[in-house]
């Protein structure tokens, strides 16, 4: 259970006591020996959120700047710092001199990217103790306590949101309107909402653009553009690809979609997940020479790999059967491999044992239903192009 800081814990962690009490403590990975060196430096009193604090800075490291205060569910709920920038970036291209309101800024992280790239920026939440460790973590911010459903801002300024994704059992949510706060009682006309990947677009009505958006392979979110943040006639799908060394690309349903089925290449190519589950793996063929290896698959074929994407060459296939899976992967001398599977009732970790594997080299096997038929394609490991992304 996720320790519940108080507004009491906040003053002390940022009280020169507290600062040096977490520059000197080092969690040792065991709860209770951390608990005990935490009370015999600070008492019981802060004992907890000193040792919590020191925690959630070890899982944020890399990923936030060193030295913020968070709860658990502010930490995994945090926008990726790249995602916050694009975001930035495409709102200092449309908001103009309007304000731009965080209406669910909990700790910081996007009021602060936000305010770095726009500068007229007002961060609010309804988490008294949330809003506390904002305030430390982006001194200076105009951070106020305020309902996301009534901003604190005048009408006509940009709002953003980052609703919670989870009921407070820590159910995830699927529909709209079990969000916190529901999506269609914010307030425009003017917002754009970060939600979940596999959120209903449809029940949104005042969603213009659906936009989602991977980091390094992972989907991270599908993000809500009202009409008008978004060009009259523009695009109402769009695929966000990022990538930590600041590479990155966009595909949306205005792009050329011919991309005929065709038997395979050499190359089995397999899109990012932003750009298969934006309904645009049509596009990418489109944009990399490629053609579909069956209408209701996001697999791609083609003769030369994407340098975006991973890439499979193919070096043998046909109908799947395990055994004849199974003899060719012994043929090969194969003892470790991928399976990926489309379309398919079959379970990789179950498959695998079967296939009794044994040798030096290593192999990528594909399972997908194509046509009518279940297909196997053996393929070199790794796969092609960029290092390969896990989706």
């Amino acid at each position: 259970m996720p320790y519940g800081f108080t507004l009491d814990d906040v003053g002390f962690l940022c009280s020169g006591a507290g600062r040096a009490a977490l520059a000197a403590f080092a969690p040792g990975g065991d709860p209770l020996r951390d608990v005990g060196a935490a009370r015999r430096q600070v008492g019981d009193e802060h004992a907890a959120a000193l040792v919590e604090t020191a925690l959630l800075r070890a899982r944020a490291a890399g990923r936030f700047p060193d030295g913020w205060l968070w709860t658990a569910d502010a930490l995994e709920q945090a926008t990726a710092l790249p995602v916050a920038r694009h975001r930035a970036a495409r709102l200092a291209a449309v908001a103009g001199d309007r304000v731009v309101a965080d209406v669910t800024c909990s700790v910081g992280v996007e009021t602060a990217v936000l305010s770095q790239v726009l500068g007229r920026v007002v961060g609010s939440d309804l988490d008294p103790v949330r809003l506390a460790m904002g305030r430390a973590n982006v001194p200076g911010a105009r951070l106020v306590r305020a309902d996301a459903l009534a901003p604190a801002v005048r009408p006509g300024a940009v709002l953003v949101a980052d609703p919670a994704r989870r009921t407070a059992s820590g159910r995830r949510v699927r529909r709209p309107d079990e969000m916190t706060p529901p999506l269609d009682a914010l307030p425009g006309p003017d917002l754009v909402v970060s939600s979940a990947p596999g959120l209903d677009f449809g029940l949104v009505g005042w969603a213009r653009e659906v936009e989602l958006v991977s980091l390094d392979g992972r989907v991270r979110e599908a993000a809500l553009w009202s009409a008008g943040l978004v060009e009259p006639d523009g695009p109402t799908r769009r695929a966000t690809v990022l990538r930590s060394d600041g590479a990155s690309y966009e595909l949306t349903d205005a792009d050329d979609d011919t991309a005929d089925v065709r038997e395979v290449g050499e190359w089995l190519v397999d899109p990012d997940g932003a750009v298969v589950r934006a309904g645009l793996v049509r596009q990418f063929g489109a944009r990399h020479g490629l053609g579909r290896l069956d209408e209701h698959l996001a697999y791609l074929t083609g003769e030369h790999p994407p340098d975006v994407g991973r890439a499979f060459r193919v070096l043998e296939h046909g109908p799947y059967a395990e055994k004849s899976l199974r003899q060719a992967l012994r043929r090969r001398e194969v003892g470790r491999v991928e399976i990926l599977v489309r379309g398919l009732d079959v379970d990789p970790d179950r498959l695998r044992p079967r296939l009794k594997l044994a040798g030096p080299h290593a192999a990528t096997v594909v399972l997908a239903r194509v046509g009518r038929g279940a297909r196997a394609y053996l393929c070199a490991a790794g796969g092609a192009g960029r290092p390969p992304l896990t989706r």
